[in-house]
């Protein structure tokens, strides 16, 4: 269990971090970044969840995906592999991966790109979904010169999948869905 008494340590006040294995990091590192990256992601679903509040089974999906990215970020804190510290593994992406599908199964299929908007509760995932993205690719980054549980990279590229699906959920089903007109202003 975790047990936090004091927030403000100092500890950080040089340019500094601790990892979860204790290790020293400068705020700057890769791995640092990747988790701060995280971390935004994270916020940016609190944020979603503010307009999910009455959409039926989405704020529960969100509130398991809120834990599962502390699991994230708990896994990327400890460099290496094994030990006892928490490592993803691929149960999380496979129950995304079944979210995914039961959503999409009440959707109309895709005849365009979607513009980010909508409801507000769809704009607000939209938005989640490319910090999300960014996420994926801060980790993808961090992964090319560091080891990196390869659960933690399908589990951030599935989510912002899962959350792109959510948004055309949140959208009517895909009737408020904002479609993308090629060249659509270019005509005077």
């Amino acid at each position: 269990m975790v047990r936090i008494d004091i927030v403000v340590t100092r500890g950080g006040d040089a340019g500094e971090t601790s990892l979860g294995d204790g290790a020293r990091l400068r705020k700057d590192a890769s791995r640092i970044a990747a988790i701060g990256a995280v971390d935004e992601t994270n916020a940016a679903i609190g944020v979603l969840r503010l307009a999910t509040r009455e959409a039926g089974g989405a704020d529960a999906m969100l509130a398991r995906i809120q834990n599962d990215l502390f699991d994230v970020g708990a896994d990327l804190s400890v460099p290496g592999e094994g030990g006892d510290r928490l490592r993803l593994t691929d149960v999380p992406v496979v129950r995304l991966e079944a979210e995914i599908h039961a959503m999409n199964a009440a959707l109309p299929s895709l005849t365009s790109f979607i513009l980010p908007g909508g409801t507000a509760g769809a704009a607000h995932a939209h938005l989640a979904r490319t910090v999300a993205r960014r996420a994926e690719r801060t980790v993808v980054r961090l992964s090319a010169a560091e080891a990196v549980t390869p659960a933690v990279i399908r589990y951030l590229n599935r989510l912002s999948d899962h959350l792109f699906v959510l948004a055309r959920a949140l959208n009517g089903n895909g009737a408020d869905d904002v479609l993308w007109l090629p060249g659509g202003n270019l005509e005077r």
